[in-house]
């Protein structure tokens, strides 16, 4: 976002000042599911929208909202107004409608529901190291968010949203020819291993996680009939071992732990893995100048407001 040219310009600085607007709007309107309904329905006027969602505001404000995010691109539009028809762009309707597996809205939802507020405080998390999060109130972050099974859904889709680009990756250049089998460590909700299964129908997928897990990823999995394709296992990767596979993967995991915890789950997959397999990681990696990666900065400092490594502590039971 660097000012490239010799002459001053206020528009990077008002931009990035004011990114918030344009955040809550996009976090707004995948809350709404404004982009799965309109890739079931393939087109809506505004007013068919500002029916479909039960909104009392003015047709003015329906007209700013749609636009703007036609402005961004993220919706298609023609005519204008009262005239206007909206559509999904190409990014929207492959990443935001629910019913497509590439879905990486549960990240901002995730974003909407917990982290928006949260990093309103990030001034007192560098002030102090402290997390923002449920945290504050002495709870431990886990305990907070799998007590709570909404709060955990959000969650678990969420950490699949934030990766869904590294998983399709994956899934679309490794070399998968010469192995058989796959466990996805800390597997969440299975999306990494719907994205390998559908790829690559002759590798056996497990995604591993914990019991609390388990009928989340069922339900991922039968959604999109890859039930004959991936199953799952409850555990702990901390007390258990793993299961044993040709690939070893662990996606959105090393990151929420110090680096002796990291070691040590690393340690366990290289154990996992059979002889001439790979273990393969997943993460949001900050480059070595720190200057390209910014998204993995970013992560970092969520991990200040959302967890902070001074205050979360390895669970002696994570069963629910």
């Amino acid at each position: 976002m660097e000012n490239q040219t010799n002459h001053p310009s206020p528009a990077t600085i008002m931009q990035i000042g004011t990114g918030f607007w344009a955040s809550k709007i996009l976090l707004t309107a995948v809350n709404f599911q404004i982009f799965t309904r309109l890739a079931e329905k393939k087109s809506m006027t505004a007013k068919e929208l500002k029916t479909d969602l039960e909104l009392h505001c003015t047709d003015r404000n329906v007209f700013d909202f749609l636009d703007t995010l036609a402005g961004f691109g993220f919706l298609n539009r023609v005519g204008i107004l009262e005239t206007a028809i909206y559509s999904n762009s190409i990014d929207t309707e492959t990443f935001l409608d629910k019913n497509k597996p590439s879905y990486i809205g549960g990240v901002l939802e995730m974003a909407n529901e917990r982290l928006y507020g949260f990093w309103g405080n990030l001034e007192k998390g560098l002030q102090t190291g402290n997390p923002q999060n449920e945290a504050t109130i002495g709870v431990n972050l886990f305990e907070a968010i799998y007590k709570d099974a909404e709060k955990l859904k959000v969650f678990v889709h969420g950490m699949t949203g934030v990766q869904m680009g590294g998983f399709i990756g994956f899934a679309e250049k490794f070399d998968f020819s010469k192995y058989k089998s796959m466990v996805d460590v800390g597997g969440s909700s299975g999306m990494l291993s719907i994205m390998v299964a559908k790829q690559h129908p002759h590798i056996s997928c497990t995604t591993f996680d914990l019991p609390a897990i388990e009928t989340i990823a069922n339900e991922t999995i039968q959604q999109f009939q890859l039930g004959d394709k991936i199953k799952t296992q409850s555990g702990d990767f901390f007390r258990d071992s793993l299961p044993k596979a040709d690939i070893i993967t662990m996606g959105n995991i090393l990151h929420d732990w110090d680096e002796d915890t990291k070691l040590l789950l690393m340690k366990k997959a290289f154990e996992a893995v059979n002889d001439g397999g790979a273990f393969v990681v997943l993460e949001n990696i900050i480059d070595d100048n720190r200057k390209e990666n910014v998204f993995g900065m970013m992560m970092s400092l969520n991990m200040l407001i959302a967890v902070s490594y001074t205050h979360l502590t390895l669970p002696t039971n994570r069963e629910v």
